[in-house]
């Protein structure tokens, strides 16, 4: 035979033979099998909660030392598996209960039958043991804010990382002077530093709002069970599980809020998401940037050099694309996405229980993923890799007709527009058509149209 029996309230349930998940985990693989398997950040953090509620219920004299210890023993062996062999034993879908519970029984049932292999003379059982003082409803959407926190960790580092290159481009390219563009159409010079710290203060507003609204994830709402009101357990085993979590991740993390809120709303993420929808469209825009001011080499901007990374082109010898910049607007794309689920998803908190947890944190998780790596991909293999084209900025500077601009002090705007106007019809520069208006004189135009003091870089 290549399966065990087990039962359940429900009844027998055939399992795989060297599974260690139960009937419960059976029953939900059997029934569910869309979407993606439940992200190990969840599994791993659940892994905690529950060793940290083995060490409570021995503190408090509600379960034996031998067990606990047991418990905490399968828990690390757990832990110390890669995300392969992890994976193995926790196979379950987002797309389940929207509590979370199957895979909150799914912890359950793997920490039991691991103690099981570990000591065979001690019985721990799934929901009586594992799952003493705890509920889905209180233990899942714990873990979602643990495993949020701790996933944001790494984009910060990322969009951090990105923002400092990007501040050594700023410095090195700080008098470079190009021709802005609004409406995308030619406007007056600025500095390619100058516009480079644009996206810089965009990102470091970015980090801002993901900074001031992450702390409202450190609530848990460990210890409201069910309904939000702690039937069936303790205040006293709420605290010591979050001092145990405390010390586990070095964190701060706090049970001193409203249960009911945080059973049936997952206000938090979704606000926090909103700032990494925030970042997504900024990146968007950064990343957008880069790849039209480096669009060419011959035929477009061609401001910018960007690093050969791959063949772009399976039939276009020697073509580059800027495969990086368009990772990583796809990745914002989804982003942006995402929050839209999440938002919606976040909203469905009915009565005393959000039903969309799974596919929140799910989405969170994603959004964080996709942005860590292709953050450090465009950084890495494109941006510290990025130089200007010094010759074709100085050639749209000085082809371009914007810089009458600094004429409308001296002749007025519409002498200044009739000279512009001129210069475009007839093709000629705009220093030969305010010549041949007869309204300025050599060593005027040269004083007054000056690209670099147009940027003000050096304010008078």
């Amino acid at each position: 035979m290549d399966f065990r029996i087990e039962s359940d309230t429900i009844g027998p349930v055939n399992i795989p033979v060297d599974a260690l998940w139960g009937a419960q985990t059976q029953r939900s693989r059997q029934n569910f099998k869309a979407g993606n398997k439940m992200p190990l950040d969840v599994i791993r953090v659940l892994l905690i909660i529950k060793r940290s509620a083995a060490v409570a219920n021995w503190q408090l004299g509600k379960m034996t030392k031998e067990k606990s210890d047991l418990i905490v023993k399968a828990v690390d062996t757990l832990l110390r598996l890669e995300n392969s062999e992890l994976r193995r034993d926790f196979p379950l879908r987002v797309y389940q209960t929207g509590s979370g519970t199957q895979t909150n029984m799914n912890v359950n049932e793997v920490i039991a039958h691991m103690a099981k292999k570990l000591d065979a003379s001690l019985e721990i059982l799934p929901n009586d043991d594992v799952n003493m003082g705890q509920s889905s409803n209180d233990v899942f959407p714990t873990a979602m804010n643990i495993a949020a926190i701790q996933a944001l960790r790494n984009v910060i580092d990322e969009a951090q990382k990105l923002t400092d290159e990007l501040k050594n481009k700023q410095r090195l390219y700080w008098e470079t002077v190009k021709i802005g563009r609004t409406h995308l159409q030619d406007a007056t010079p600025l500095t390619f530093g100058q516009e480079i710290s644009g996206w810089v203060s965009m990102l470091e507003h970015d980090l801002e709002f993901i900074n001031s609204t992450k702390d409202s994830l450190y609530e848990l709402p460990l210890g409201g069970t069910a309904v939000g009101t702690g039937l069936n357990t303790t205040v006293k085993f709420t605290e010591i599980v979050n001092t145990e979590i405390n010390n586990y991740y070095h964190s701060s993390f706090n049970v001193k809020n409203n249960k009911f809120y945080g059973l049936a709303a997952h206000s938090a993420i979704n606000a926090v998401h909103g700032t990494l929808k925030t970042l997504a469209a900024d990146l968007l825009k950064i990343a957008n940037d880069v790849r039209f001011l480096a669009s060419g080499p011959r035929a477009g901007y061609g401001e910018l050099n960007i690093p050969a990374n791959e063949p772009g082109s399976s039939i276009m010898p020697g073509k580059v694309n800027p495969t990086q910049a368009e990772a990583l607007t796809m990745a914002a794309v989804r982003v942006i996405g995402n929050d839209t689920v999440i938002s919606v998803a976040a909203s469905q908190g009915n009565f005393e229980m959000n039903v969309y947890k799974p596919l929140i944190i799910d989405s969170f998780l994603e959004s964080v993923s996709l942005l860590t790596l292709t953050i450090n991909g465009f950084n890495k293999k494109m941006i510290a890799g990025m130089t200007v084209n010094e010759k074709r900025m100085g050639e749209l500077v000085d082809n371009s007709l914007m810089t009458v601009t600094a004429l409308s002090p001296h002749l007025g705007y519409h002498k200044s527009a009739e000279i512009a106007q001129k210069a475009q019809k007839q093709g000629i520069s705009l220093r030969e058509a305010a010549l041949e208006s007869g309204e300025i004189s050599e060593s005027d135009f040269d004083q007054w149209v000056d690209a670099k003091k147009m940027t003000m870089i050096n304010p008078e």
